[in-house]
Formats: C-alpha cells, structure tokens, sequence
C-alpha cells in the first residue's frame, strides 16, 4: 500500500511539473502551424518539380553505371546527407539491388575495405565539399572505382571528380534562416527513390523477387501465393466419376480436407463433393449411386500462381473453405494442389 501511495504521489508531483511547464510556453495558433506546414511542403513540391525538369541524360548514364556493377552499390554521405544515403542503401537492397552504406568518417578508418574494384560510389553532399567525403573520392579515383556524385554544386570538388554528375536544382531551404538540411535533403531522397525504380524495371525486379526480399511482416504475408502453402498432389483427395457414395467418404476421412475431388477418366476436374453435400444428401442416400448424383458441378478453384490473399477473399466470398489448386490444360482444369483456408490463416492471411 505504501508503494502504492509513492508512485500516486510521485504521478501527481509529475503531473503537477508538465502543467506549470505547458503554463511557461506561448500558445501558438493552429492556424500559424498549418501555414509553416504548407509552406514547407510548397517548398518542397517546388523544388522536386525543378528536379524533375532538369533531369537529362546523366540520370540515365547514372543508371547504366549501377546496372553494370558486377559487385555492390556504396552509398556514402555526412550529417543530414548520411541519414538518406542510409535509406537510398536500404531501397536499393531490397528492390534488387545489393546495396550498403559506408560512413564517409570510418571510411578513413579502415572501412575502406569495404569498397572493391567491382564496387560502385554513390555519393550524396548539398554542398559538394564536405571535407569527410575526400579519402572516399580519393580512393574511388586510384582504383577506379565507378563514382556518381549528387550535389547542388556543379563546380564542387565531388561532381567535378564524379564520374557521373547529378545535379540538384538550386532551392531555397524550408528552414526560416536557410540553413538546416530540409528541401535540399527531400531532393538527395526522392533522387535515390528515381534511381532504385528506374533500376527496378531495367532489371524486370517482379513482385516473387520483392516477396523473396522481405520475408517478413504483413508485406510479406500479402506476397504469398497459392503455391508457396498448398498441399501437393500426393495429398489431394481425388475420385473417380463413378465412385459409390461409401467409397468417397472413405476418401475423405482418410485425406481429412472434408471434401473430395471429382474428375473425369482423363483426370480433369468436373465436381467437388463436401461435408456440406453429404449432409444435404441424406434423405436420399444410397451407397451404390454414383458421386456425379450428389457433387457439385464447376467448382471454385485457384491458380498456382495466384496470391494467396486472392484466395482468401474467394473462400470468404462464396462461404467455403477449401480451393482445388488447378493447371488449365486443353481449356480444361487438372487438380495439381488442395488449399485449405486453414493454411492460409497458419501463413498469417485474414
């Protein structure tokens, strides 16, 4: 009880601080934030439109060069050019592109060695003359190491040696006093987005490859397709046309998806017969007629390639739980798979 009353009282005493704190700082009007909030996105839209305008060939040249690169792209910066160097290096690995970031300090360090011959430099600095960044174009030039620089200078000391030169358009900083990495950064970002997107599709990067990449998450759920959880052939509970009643629920209990399949003496798939259709047969059972008196015709069924998301929202719509996975050959669909929405809720799918 004691311990208690501390914490109630030291919960008070807290409240008490951040009240007489928030009585110390000056109101400011939501209409005056709103204003700064727009102003630094006008800024911004200006300055991304002005990139887009100048954009010419080196972009291109850009491209080549790290479609080229037989080993890793290196992304460098400092301060502020860092942090985005670090994302550019994060988008660029995992569209396809193996990519990491050096810190331009440790660099002259020992993390040089990260860097070969079969390597590629991209290299992001406003000013162009961050003094950080010259053991790194030091060493890209003495064993030729591609470089592209990013800069909004063009006679800096980084473009002039970069082998390709971009360019950032000459903008105002949404700052007040024009100084602190805002628009300038927005621009090194949205640059590296264009770099890794262009190369997403020079490369033909598909969505199986993304998945590939990012495993994990519901990005990663969202990627899966049928394939990737269904049963295989061997566990498919499959009859033939002319199968007694009996002898199909022999089948499914032993295969335990609670239907069966129904194909045709050239294994293509005309019915399904579930625990739905034996309950709403047993008024007129028999156990010598024929499964085609009590299946259902054209069942429900998924692709192999499909997303296995697709699959979900198709048992959901039509109230059912479990697809025949099938391979359409002649105009006519071959059972290759069973999925069950159990499986897909396993997988992580809602």
């Amino acid at each position: 009880m004691q311990y208690r009353n501390k914490v109630s009282c030291m919960r008070s005493s807290l409240s008490s601080a951040a009240a007489a704190a928030m009585k110390d700082v000056p109101e400011s009007p939501e209409s005056d934030d709103l204003a700064v909030a727009r102003r630094v996105l006008d800024c911004a839209s200006e300055a991304i439109a002005a990139l887009g305008d100048g954009l010419n060939g080196d972009f291109s040249r850009a491209v080549d060069l790290l479609m080229h690169c037989t080993g890793r792209v290196i992304v460098s910066g400092m301060g502020k050019s860092g942090h985005v160097a670090r994302k550019i290096a994060a988008t660029l690995a995992s569209t396809g592109t193996p990519a990491h970031f050096v810190h331009p300090a440790e660099a002259s360090h020992g993390d040089l060695g990260a860097v070969t011959r079969a390597d590629a430099l991209l290299i992001l600095s406003n000013s162009g003359e961050t003094a950080e960044l010259k053991d790194l174009i030091t060493f890209a030039k003495r064993f030729s190491v591609p470089l592209i620089g990013v800069a909004g200078r063009a006679d800096s000391a980084l473009l002039r040696a970069a082998d390709v030169a971009l360019l950032l358009p000459h903008t105002r900083e949404a700052c007040p006093m024009g100084l602190a990495p805002t628009t300038s950064a927005t621009l090194m970002l949205v640059l590296g987005d264009a770099l890794a997107v262009a190369l997403m599709e020079r490369r033909g990067f598909t969505s199986d490859q993304y998945r590939e990449l990012h495993p994990g998450g519901s990005l990663g759920k969202s990627l899966l397709r049928v394939r990737d959880i269904m049963h295989g052939e061997e566990e498919l509970p499959l009859v033939g046309e002319e199968t007694p009643l009996r002898e199909v629920v022999q089948v499914m209990t032993e295969k335990r998806f609670g239907c069966a399949g129904v194909v045709d003496v050239t294994g293509h798939l005309v019915g399904i017969f579930t625990d739905g259709d034996l309950r709403r047969s047993v008024g007129r059972i028999s156990d010598t007629a024929p499964i085609t008196e009590f299946m259902t015709r054209s069942p429900k069924v998924a692709a192999p390639s499909d997303l296995a998301a697709q699959a979900v929202a198709l048992m959901n719509r039509h109230n059912i739980n479990v697809l025949f996975v099938t391979d359409v050959h002649d105009s006519e669909e071959r059972p290759i798979g069973i999925l069950h929405l159990h499986d897909c809720l396993r997988a992580g799918l809602q």
